[in-house]
């Protein structure tokens, strides 16, 4: 009945944000190591790093990333239903099906590293830490059913407290093995490779850090499933296994779909421009700027999405046993209602504040970075959008569409990156062009698909139209205040950190003054009541 109740009422929203804040240390983290780590590695080195990173990430998504989700998703229907003996068994089934799948993963890509990366990628200098990092998908997969366990019981504490543990053991290894790597192995062909393969090496012990954590804390859950399994279950473990395979198998191809389009785009701009003449080194230079530095900054708020998308599963299944459409229509637009209110503003002080952030993070004060960042800004919006509708529709068991729309999304992506590539010469440019559609197509498909299932439409006045129109005014004063302040004290991070402070606190008093959140909403949202007190005064 407690985990009824936990799933039932406005707890989700803060769980989520529990988990969302995790995502976001563990993204600001995940920036702040990459750039010693870009520096040691150059550009070209964090090619071979992000390549490695993408066919390591469809690994992982064929095999065991969307774990967590499938087993939160049932043990959260077999708590609401009251068979705790079921939610057991899922988890039994959970650590069956990720050894199994995650340990064939982890040796298909040891043994076909060179392959992949050569005759895909044209990238050979991608498959040493390719090779470093594979053990971690089978780490991960077992992981992700500890994780999934917690979080079906509504608890996303242990998942953020081990997120981060996992980031920064990542980040400490990451940059002391590129380092030592890069020094050790300079007078090799390729010393780029294996500084590459120092920093995989940090993937690989930052999740065996994370795993021990879950694991005490699963040993520490004993008690609670020994009672569990006394109450007995009233399906076999046949039957769970294939409801979990049931589960697990759609949104492990949404996943793959939806992930699949930075794969495409490494292996396209490899494939097309050493067709026009670029080596690998000039290749792969290109894609660690696009991939090193464009998409890494971007990624950061779409944290906040996935960690919102991977809360309210469990908790719109709860609501749909309990046959509450209403709560469940609540649900979806609080949810895409506070993601929005981080993503525009997010967007809009990219996209402004390009140069300056680009010169602050990385050192890179060329215009073609500051370029990619204002061109690419936007798909901070469409991919957290996409994400919580992709979440929505596997919550309510549309997993196909969100198959389907990725699919067709990535159609379009791969016709219109070739095209971009080939055709109109457009470089890098063309990456981050197809960047924004692919993301923006899955969001339309996706919308038209949560409404006609669920008689749903957002409210799009408050959620979208005021918050970009306090973003814009934003962002333009902060532009401003940004280069007054640079004529008087020409210091970058200290004018980029007063007209970021400047411009949180400028959102907050617009959107408060737009009355583009309502007071219940505000009380439901983390801080909410905090900020209701702040618009008292205003």
């Amino acid at each position: 009945m407690g985990t009824a109740k936990k799933l039932g009422s406005q707890n989700f929203l803060v769980q989520g944000s529990i988990l969302a804040a995790a995502g976001l240390i563990v993204r600001l983290i995940g920036l702040l190591y990459k750039i010693p780590m870009t520096r040691i590695l150059g550009d070209e080195g964090i090619g071979y790093y992000n390549t490695a990173y993408e066919i390591y990430n469809i690994g992982l998504i064929l095999s065991s990333y969307s774990l967590p989700l499938a087993v939160s998703k049932l043990i959260a229907k077999k708590e609401q239903e009251d068979k705790p003996g079921d939610a057991d068994r899922v988890f039994d089934c959970g650590i069956a099906v990720g050894v199994f799948s995650g340990g064939l993963m982890t040796v298909l890509l040891l043994f076909g590293a060179n392959w992949i990366a050569s005759r895909i990628f044209n990238s050979p200098g991608s498959a040493l830490p390719l090779k470093v990092m594979a053990p971690t998908i089978l780490v991960f997969a077992v992981m992700g059913v500890f994780r999934g366990y917690f979080q079906g019981h509504g608890d996303m504490i242990p998942t953020s407290v081990s997120q981060i543990i996992e980031q920064v053991v990542h980040a400490g290894v990451s940059i002391w093995a590129s380092y030592d790597f890069m020094r050790r192995f300079a007078g090799t062909d390729n010393p780029a490779s294996y500084g590459a393969a120092g920093g995989t090496l940090g993937t690989l012990v930052g999740a065996l850090a994370a795993f021990v954590l879950l694991a005490f804390l699963m040993s520490r859950e004993g008690r609670n499933r020994r009672i569990a399994a006394k109450i007995g279950a009233t399906e076999s473990r046949g039957e769970i296994l294939k409801l979990l395979l049931l589960t697990f198998a759609p949104i492990i191809l949404s996943q793959f779909v939806y992930q699949l389009s930075g794969s495409v785009d490494n292996a396209m701009f490899g494939l097309i421009m050493g067709g026009k003449g670029l080596d690998e080194s000039q290749r792969l230079s290109l894609l660690g700027i696009y991939g090193g530095k464009y998409r890494l900054l971007t990624n950061v708020p779409v944290a906040i999405a996935s960690s919102l998308g991977a809360s309210m599963i469990p908790s719109i299944v709860a609501s749909r046993v309990r046959r509450e459409e209403d709560t469940v229509r609540e649900k979806i637009h609080l949810t895409i209602k506070f993601n929005m209110l981080i993503a525009i503003p997010c967007a809009a002080g990219m996209f402004f504040l390009a140069s300056p952030v680009m010169r602050l993070v990385f050192g890179d004060g060329r215009e073609m970075t500051a370029r990619l960042l204002m061109l690419g800004a936007s798909a901070v919006i469409f991919f957290s959008l996409s994400t919580v509708t992709n979440a929505v529709l596997q919550g309510i068991d549309l997993m196909r569409k969100s198959v389907t729309h990725s699919a067709i999304s990535l159609a379009i992506h791969a016709v219109l990156v070739y095209v971009m590539l080939e055709k109109l010469n457009l470089g890098v440019y063309g990456l981050v062009i197809g960047n924004v559609t692919f993301a923006l197509v899955v969001c339309i498909l996706n919308w038209r698909a949560i409404g006609r299932a669920l008689s749903y439409r957002q409210e799009v006045k408050t959620t979208f139209l005021l918050p970009l129109l306090a973003s814009v005014v934003m962002g333009f004063i902060a532009r401003a205040v940004y280069e007054g302040l640079y004529r008087l004290i020409p210091v970058n991070a200290l004018c980029v950190m007063a007209a970021a402070a400047l411009a949180v606190l400028i959102y907050a008093v617009l959107l408060l003054k737009l009355r583009s959140v309502t007071e219940r909403e505000l009380k439901a949202m983390p801080f909410g009541r905090i900020l209701l007190k702040l618009g008292r005064y205003i």
